[in-house]
């Protein structure tokens, strides 16, 4: 297809913005053709009468666009419409057709999650991600973030939320729901996500984000009373949880409390690659706070973006190998 005079202009500029730049690493990184084939058996073929509905690949980079950007259904046709680098990554030109509307794509966002599409991307990511040898499975690290709702009722009904729920951290309410997610080890890439309204405590759902494997299972002072649970006799994995702040300040200087000191420390060298896919999810892709209502819709969304977080950690590790191989 012959490219149109505003895509040649766009194409000639020096400069690339940061979301330019920030597309074609999704564009690079993402195995579009084995995503797009999780979702083609449940798509329309446009086969009956009526209109034929839009390109299969172009409504999923759609998609993606929006969850990277976290714009709502109305906002990714306004970026299509008024941003070349948005509507170059989705593969739109204006001069020969319409942009796809809003109403498209909350469609195809409700096809995705009657088939429990999202979780099936995020496993062919990962199986994609073994295979290049990315997830070495010999640990897991387990945490949870809570994701924010609106705690207010000045809406359509009246009231907020009921699955989302109040929690105390710290001296701080929050209101909202969790994310529970187990952290390959080595890699830091998520392979299980789990979630819950945010006023479930983070061990009981601590053996569910487990492949059921013999490993090491690290975990921060939020664990410690895994060693009660029920669940904990029957499975393999050996914990290794954190000592709550105050109990380590009590260590004593002793050879055996010094050893223990530096226990601690090793722990918490493990802990921050857990932090990173949460960082991924709430400070790039953008999602402080939950966009829909109810869990399962917010759930839907999640796996999409850890799958996301999941390929950009993936790519940043492997670039930091090359660059040391390189040095």
């Amino acid at each position: 297809m012959q490219a149109s005079f505003s895509e040649l202009e766009y194409a000639a500029k020096k400069k690339r913005t940061r979301r330019d730049r920030f597309l074609g690493e999704i564009d690079a990184i993402t195995p579009s053709s084995a995503l797009v084939a999780e979702v083609a058996p449940f798509y329309p073929k446009g086969e009956g009468p009526g209109r034929r509905p839009i390109g299969l690949e172009r409504i999923f980079r759609m998609y993606l666009a929006q969850q990277c950007f976290g714009l709502s259904d109305e906002g990714i046709a306004e970026a299509i419409y008024d941003i070349q680098g948005i509507r170059g990554f989705v593969g739109i030109d204006l001069n020969r057709e319409a942009e796809p509307d809003a109403t498209t794509l909350r469609k195809f966002r409700g096809l995705l999650e009657q088939h429990n599409l999202t979780e099936r991307i995020f496993a062919t990511i990962n199986a994609q991600l073994i295979q290049k040898g990315q997830m070495l499975r010999e640990g897991t690290i387990v945490d949870a973030t809570i994701i924010a709702a609106p705690p207010s009722t000045k809406n359509q009904s009246g009231e907020h939320d009921p699955e989302m729920h109040q929690t105390k951290k710290g001296n701080q309410w929050h209101f909202g729901m969790k994310a529970h997610i187990g952290v390959d080890a080595e890699s830091g890439i998520t392979h299980t996500l789990v979630t819950t309204a945010a006023n479930v405590s983070d061990v009981t759902q601590a053996h569910a984000l487990l492949h059921g494997e013999k490993r090491t299972v690290f975990g921060d002072a939020g664990y410690q009373s895994i060693e009660k649970r029920e669940e904990k006799l029957d499975s393999p994995a050996q914990w290794e949880v954190a000592m709550r702040p105050g109990k380590r300040k009590a260590v004593p200087e002793t050879p055996l409390g010094r050893i223990k000191d530096q226990i601690e420390k090793l722990k918490a060298r493990v802990h921050p690659k857990v932090e990173h896919p949460f960082h991924i999810i709430k400070n790039i892709l953008g999602m402080k706070k939950v966009r829909y209502r109810r869990l399962f819709k917010n759930t839907t969304q999640l796996f999409t973006l850890f799958g996301l977080a999941n390929l950009l950690i993936a790519k940043r590790r492997l670039s930091q190998h090359n660059a040391q191989g390189a040095s």
